[in-house]
């Protein structure tokens, strides 16, 4: 298989040794999955279950949605809700898992603070629910097998790819935050405070190229497509979201363009600026295993500082509409914290060349099929009798 890394023409920067694979991780994900699909009466097992090429799958929108599909942590008994927790697990580190049930336990806050003022009353509960996130799975969960599993639900969006049982992809990796901070509970703080002290030690000259526009976009620039195109211009408004929206020419401001990007170029940061903008993009990377979180900063380590750029847009200050977003040659990462007055914060993390497995994808079925070789080997006569 031809990795995508390889498909750069000669004379262009490579960045360093990301393969993808992660055989450790993508082994706990199939016996966990093994384990809780196995738990599943057949109904559960029904709403679990879709096929590779299912359009739910490329969905990866974390806004409240009537129409989730999957098996919810609600519908599991306390046995299946740990085997889900440990299915979780698998696919974070421990920091990772860590803000994950930390945007889970905040829906029983903002339920509270939303039942009043929304006029929520009793039905709350329902609607910002602790264990209202679904657990899908596509394809084929097996030994050499290509599938995929997800896990969603507001402010949650997780999507795993396992190419061959021998690649991993863990992009779009989406969270959120609300209300930010809630109290003790404050999963993304670390990244805004970092993301505030690498803004305040750029001089006037460098903060003014790093600062695109003075207007925030409503959410990600990128906003929730399946795969970045060659531009993206952000929405007017975030969904569902009343009083912040943005104008045509803010859109055009903030627009992602890949050939391009807006901000300031990592060859004109000092070490230490450049050392600060690395450890942002890393906490982001820290999420995952450690065998992949390990390649993508080996990657971005060895990339060229020119393909990096860091650009910030709306307010300079904490409690205020800002957002800030992160490119190189293989990745994006955006921060939009400006619904709210600075309150409501939602951060992801894609893979401009496999969000969804996509590149990789694309090289399995060219060589092995959608559904690979080895079943059908196992199956046929190496040399049937003649009838």
């Amino acid at each position: 298989m031809v990795s995508p890394i390889d498909r750069i023409p000669e004379g262009q920067d490579k960045p360093g040794p990301l393969t993808y694979e992660a055989p450790t991780a993508i082994r706990q994900m199939l016996f966990a999955t093994w384990a809780l699909l196995n738990s599943l009466d057949h109904g559960q097992r029904q709403q679990a279950f879709l096929p590779m090429d299912s359009e739910q799958r490329i969905d990866w929108d974390f806004i409240p949605k009537p129409d989730r599909c999957g098996v919810s942590l609600f519908a599991l008994d306390r046995h299946q809700r740990t085997i889900a927790h440990t299915l979780l697990k698998s696919g974070l580190s421990i920091h990772g898992y860590s803000q994950a049930v930390s945007i889970m336990a905040t829906e029983n806050v903002l339920r509270e603070l939303e039942a009043v003022p929304r006029g929520f009353g009793a039905i709350a509960g329902d609607f910002r629910d602790p264990e209202g996130y679904w657990f899908s799975f596509f394809g084929r969960p097996g030994f050499e097998d290509t599938w995929g599993w997800r896990v969603i639900g507001h402010h949650i969006s997780f999507s795993y790819t396992i190419i061959g049982q021998r690649y991993l992809t863990v992009t779009p990796l989406a969270m959120g935050a609300q209300p930010f901070p809630a109290g003790v509970l404050n999963p993304l703080g670390r990244n805004e405070e970092l993301a505030f002290r690498l803004l305040g030690t750029l001089d006037e000259g460098k903060r003014s190229t790093a600062l695109i526009h003075p207007v925030a976009p409503a959410d990600f620039a990128t906003r929730q497509v399946a795969r970045i195109g060659a531009e993206e211009w952000p929405d007017h408004v975030d969904l569902g979201i009343v009083g912040y929206s943005i104008t045509d020419e803010d859109r055009e401001a903030l627009r992602f363009v890949k050939s391009a990007p807006s901000g300031i170029n990592g060859a004109e940061l000092s070490r230490a600026e450049l050392d600060l903008v690395h450890e942002l993009l890393f906490r982001y990377f820290d999420t995952v295993p450690e065998e992949l979180a390990a390649q993508y900063r080996d990657a971005t380590l060895a990339e060229d500082p020119e393909r990096l750029t860091f650009a910030w847009a709306g307010g300079t200050e904490p409690d205020s509409p800002h957002y800030y977003r992160i490119s190189t040659g293989r990745v994006l990462v955006e921060s939009d914290n400006a619904v709210a007055r600075g309150q409501h914060m939602h951060v992801v993390w894609r893979d401009l060349d496999n969000d969804l497995g996509h590149d990789l994808l694309l090289d399995h079925y060219e060589h092995h099929g959608h559904h690979g070789a080895h079943l059908r080997r196992r199956l046929d006569s190496t040399r049937p009798e003649s009838s």
